[in-house]
This record gives structure tokens, C-alpha cells and sequence, in this order.
């Protein structure tokens, strides 16, 4: 075989394309999860909070004074934006309750359509010595 082809049968094995699907899955969900934390989460936990904007939340490392976050970088101060870091980590636990929640969805299911996919059981070992004993005794 040739290298494309052997790189065209790599590529059209099941794990590959799952992989695929997978990822681009991630990426949609990714991008659903972002706006549901900026536009829905964040905003309540700003009210909740008094009107805090995590993102506009930074420390100046030069030690004046900026009103805001677009001022400070416009003046070319090193800023630490903390809050980027407090919003990455509700984005993060919020995905990781949202797959968890989709996996233990997805094992419940499996648990299922094992159970309703069980082959009846035949008959043990006991009945069909009992039922040869019957036959014999006939």
C-alpha cells in the first residue's frame, strides 16, 4: 500500500472520526457555554454582587491609578486582569458540570438499553437435569 492510502485508511477508522465529531461537538458547546456564562451567569452574579464586573477587575503593576481597564492598557501599564481569571474559572466549573451532567445522562441510558438488550435467560443447569430426569422416567 501507499502512503495516501494507508493515510486514507488511518483516517476512515471509527476512533478518528469519533475523535473528529467530538471535538467539533467541544467547540459548539464551548461556544454555547461562554455566552450562557457572559450573557446570563455573569450578569446575575454582577447584580448579586453589586454590580461587579469581574472582567474591568485588574491591578496595575506601575502603582497609579487608572479609572478603568481600556485606560490602563491605553496608557501602556502592565496590568494583572484578575478578573479574566475569576470568569475562566466559573466558565470552567460550569462546562464541567455541564458534561458531567451529560455523561451521567448518557450512562443512565447505557444502563438501560443493557437491561432491555439482555438476552432472556435459558433454562439452568438444575431444570434441564430435572427435565432429562422427567424425560427418562416417560
Amino acid at each position: 500500500m501507499g502512503f495516501f492510502s494507508d493515510f486514507k485508511a488511518s483516517l476512515m477508522k471509527g476512533d478518528v472520526l469519533t475523535l473528529a465529531t467530538a471535538v467539533v461537538i467541544a467547540a459548539a458547546f464551548g461556544k454555547i457555554i461562554g455566552s450562557a456564562v457572559d450573557d446570563v451567569i455573569m450578569p446575575i452574579i454582577g447584580l448579586i454582587t453589586g454590580g461587579i464586573d469581574f472582567t474591568q477587575k485588574f491591578i496595575t503593576l506601575d502603582g497609579n491609578s487608572y479609572e478603568n481597564l481600556a485606560a490602563a492598557k491605553a496608557a501602556g501599564a502592565a496590568v494583572i486582569t484578575y478578573g479574566n481569571l475569576v470568569q475562566a474559572i466559573i466558565n470552567f466549573v460550569i462546562i464541567a458540570f455541564f458534561i458531567f451532567v451529560i455523561l451521567r445522562a448518557a450512562e443512565k441510558a447505557r444502563k438501560k438499553e443493557i437491561v432491555i438488550s439482555a438476552a432472556p435467560a435459558g433454562p439452568t443447569e438444575v431444570e434441564l437435569l430435572t427435565q432429562i430426569r422427567d424425560l427418562l422416567k416417560k
